[in-house]
């Protein structure tokens, strides 16, 4: 499946948050501590910081790497969705829902763009498959909840609620228990005891990230979660994907309801873990709604194809039947919207791989030798990727949107407005879009998306 993926996206590229990642474990395989001094720093996470400290020694490998596991992420959240939906329902009910999953937008856009939610959903989803499996499985469970909790804080929740569940089902053991307890406290413990190393406070993460949704303007907050939440996760499911899902839930409960509840409880518990954090001070978006849009759209495909699973003379088969046929038909009038989405993700990963591309070649060409004073780059988006390339601290790349510019060193502008209209994809992100060469700095090399300027 991801050999797949490979063939029809072919282009990629790891992140902002994930280049960080990479760069900060390179750091911390130099000795040194993380360097969070950077122009709006995103969320550390420690376990991909880990995997940042073993890839360092490939040097730029690294982010081949990291693809890797962005690609076998992607196929292997499909794969899983196939697996539970199987389990759950039966085959097509699986291949449905995984197709439905490997062909919205935010999957290959986020997976694509090797984003530290794949790996989490799949941790997540395989946790869910050994449950599924082994039911009251306990340690197993837990053990996969453990590297999920150390790549997103909502995996703390499903711990401590399967812990919760596990007690309530009559586990009394307390050795078990104690040990249960161990598995569950070992995410948010060593999160908080990384960031207190590495940063100087066990709230780092959470502090810092509630400043950058304010910096950014970003919907947050119980408010905004009624008006903005069902939005986001209709930006992954989509029209057909969002009624089908609804339905499916609401009939599966109604006439396969031990088939269906590990899978409603399973979504409620990932839409739950999205609203907490969205009323603790975190950012809206779709792309922490795709745990639960993985879930749904096993019941979005239950919705299509249940009333199979139903005896031929059930009062409600033909009523199911006429449901199935309206997302049928919302699937066939939204295809050409859904192809002008998959075709918009193509595109925005082949230009700013285009950009990053250049980028790399000008750090590579030897252009910003000698290394003097500070570099300006036009906007923060560019901070880790120059930093990693050129081996420097993050915090001697200067974002000059958002901090002051520099009179000497160098400045890096952007050629053309493609560059413009295709690197700084958020809107709410501070740019330098029309800002002249600041006096005596002279120009030194350039290629088709950059333009580097120095003065030493």
């Amino acid at each position: 499946m991801a050999a797949l993926l490979l063939l029809l996206f072919p282009t990629g590229f790891p992140n902002y948050d994930t280049i960080y990642s990479l760069l900060w474990g390179r750091e911390l395989g130099e000795g040194l501590s993380p360097d969070r001094g950077g122009a709006l720093p995103p969320t550390p996470h420690p376990l991909a910081e880990a995997f940042g400290l073993v890839t360092s020694p490939f040097g730029d490998g690294a982010i081949d790497l990291t693809m890797v596991v962005a690609y076998v992420a992607l196929g292997l959240i499909g794969y899983l969705v196939y697996r539970l939906g199987s389990l759950w329902f039966d085959r097509p009910i699986g291949t449905v829902a995984a197709l439905f999953v490997l062909t919205r937008a935010p999957f290959l856009s986020n997976g694509l763009r090797a984003y530290v939610d794949l790996p989490y959903l799949a941790f997540c989803l395989g946790a869910l498959l050994m449950e599924t499996r082994r039911p009251r499985a306990g340690w197993p469970v837990l053990a996969l909840l453990v590297p999920a909790g150390l790549l997103r804080p909502e995996a703390w929740l499903f711990s401590f609620a399967y812990l919760a569940y596990l007690y309530l089902s009559g586990e009394r053991d307390r050795r078990k228990l104690a040990g249960l307890l161990a598995l569950a406290l070992a995410a948010p413990l060593s999160w908080a005891i990384y960031d207190w190393i590495t940063a100087g406070s066990p709230t780092y993460s959470f502090t810092g990230t509630r400043e950058t949704v304010e910096t950014l303007d970003r919907q947050t907050g119980p408010v905004d979660l009624v008006l903005y939440g069902p939005r986001r996760l209709g930006e992954v499911l989509q029209w057909p994907g969002m009624v089908g899902a609804l339905g499916g839930v609401a009939l599966g409960l109604a006439f396969l309801r031990r088939r269906s509840a590990v899978g409603v409880a399973a979504a409620g518990l990932a839409l739950g873990g999205f609203a907490i954090l969205a009323c603790a001070g975190l950012a809206i978006i779709p792309r922490y709604t795709m745990l639960a849009a993985a879930v749904l759209a096993i019941f979005a495909a239950l919705g299509l194809l249940g009333w199979r699973l139903l005896e031929r003379g059930h009062p409600w088969r033909r009523p199911w039947q006429a449901f199935a046929g309206v997302v049928a038909l919302m699937v066939v009038v939204w295809a050409p919207n859904q192809y002008d989405l998959l075709h918009r993700v193509d595109t925005d990963l082949t230009n700013q791989a285009r950009i990053e591309g250049d980028l790399n070649d000008l750090a590579e060409s030897g252009a910003f030798e000698p290394l003097c004073g500070a570099i300006s780059v036009p906007n923060h988006r560019a901070v880790p990727r120059l930093a990693f390339d050129l081996e420097v601290r993050p915090s001697r790349i200067v974002s000059s949107s958002e901090q002051r510019q520099p009179r000497h060193g160098y400045f890096l502008d952007q050629a053309t407005a493609f560059v413009v209209h295709n690197f700084i994809l958020d809107p709410n992100d501070p740019a330098r879009l029309e800002t002249p060469v600041p006096p005596g700095f002279q120009p030194v090399d350039r290629n088709e998306s950059w333009v580097l300027y120095r003065r030493c």
